[in-house]
């Protein structure tokens, strides 16, 4: 399989446990790309979600997605800081049309002091009965929970200081 080349734009998909489309964004710049991780950048574009409604990120973000780790984590980089969004959900795949993933509801946002909050906790929990999650998914999702967040403590892969700095100045060379 070959994976896009720097400078690429590509789109990418969420999709839900019954695999229901969930969410789509138009359009980001691949800075990295190989079979263990994808490492791109995005500012403003257009999310549209399952409904059909489309909103405008709000700022400049770097994201990455990983192969091996049911996470994937999008840095945000605002006036007053750099925020993190993390999605719990599974590694990613790609198949040439987009890079792919299922999102399960659980989120981690971490605020600039790097102290964060575990989100949607009600929504995993109903969507878990919904769609019947098998329990070694509860399993799989909770210890990446706990993965994630000694990565946030421990500054880790996309936490560590200079991570989304060095690649937004990467992302700035293709805009």
């Amino acid at each position: 399989m070959e994976f896009p080349k720097s400078g690429t734009k590509i789109e990418i998909q969420s999709y839900k446990h019954n695999g229901t489309l969930h969410r789509v964004w138009e359009e980001s710049i691949v800075l990295s790309a190989n079979s263990q991780e994808v490492i791109c950048g995005n500012d403003r574009i257009f999310v549209t979600e399952s409904d059909g409604r489309q909103w405008r990120t709000r700022e400049p973000a770097i994201c990455y997605f990983s192969a091996s780790h049911w996470f994937n984590v999008i840095g945000m980089i605002r006036d007053d800081g750099i925020y993190y969004y993390c999605n719990m959900g599974t590694p990613f795949t790609w198949d040439e049309e987009a890079l792919k993933y299922i999102d399960y509801d659980l989120d981690v946002k971490v605020f600039p002091d790097m102290t964060y909050e575990v989100l949607d906790e009600d929504e995993y929990e109903e969507h878990a009965n919904q769609m019947n999650y098998p329990k070694i998914l509860d399993g799989i999702l909770r210890k990446n929970l706990v993965e994630i967040k000694n990565w946030i403590n421990q500054r880790k892969g996309p936490f560590a200081a200079t991570f989304v700095d060095e690649w937004y100045d990467q992302y700035l060379l293709y805009r």
